[in-house]
């Protein structure tokens, strides 16, 4: 299934409302139950010249394991995240962003992702805690959000 960025949703990585963002699209693999997504980032996302700045890397890690939530649709926050910058990431290559689930602990969930070339050579690894928040919890916040000056309209 393809995860198009939502034309409501403000995300710098996601969102389909951003005109600054990413408005990054995954796919969603329901049989292997993984998220991935392949890019081709240009320049104006570097760092050091000619590769991806480190935080763009960490935000791409950061975006494909939070969106394993759909599987169980449930939502889940960022709470720890590790990066391994393992080589580095050229600008105008295609790459491929995988994320997936490996354990879960009442309300964290634990993910991976990786970021690798076209060749399958693994650039970068992300180790994740997610720690899930209820419905209502995440309701309120987008309603808090809606309600500030610039806030998010759905």
């Amino acid at each position: 299934m393809l995860l198009t960025p939502n034309p409501t949703n403000h995300c710098f990585g996601c969102g389909g409302a951003n005109p600054r963002g990413m408005q990054l699209t995954f796919e969603q693999d329901d049989e292997a139950r993984r998220i991935r997504g392949r890019f081709r980032l240009g320049a104006e996302y570097q760092g050091g010249t000619g590769f991806l700045h480190g935080g763009i890397i960490a935000m791409l890690l950061d975006e494909v394991m939070a969106k394993v939530s759909r599987f169980a649709k449930d939502h889940a926050v960022t709470a720890e995240m590790t990066v391994e910058y393992r080589k580095p990431v050229p600008v105008g290559e295609e790459i491929v962003v995988e994320g997936w689930e490996v354990g879960r602990d009442e309300r964290v969930r634990k993910r991976e992702g990786e970021i690798r070339n076209a060749s399958g050579v693994v650039l970068a690894r992300g180790r994740a805690q997610f720690v899930e928040i209820s419905k209502e919890r995440f309701q309120q916040n987008v309603a808090a959000a809606q309600a500030r000056p610039g806030g998010e309209k759905h």
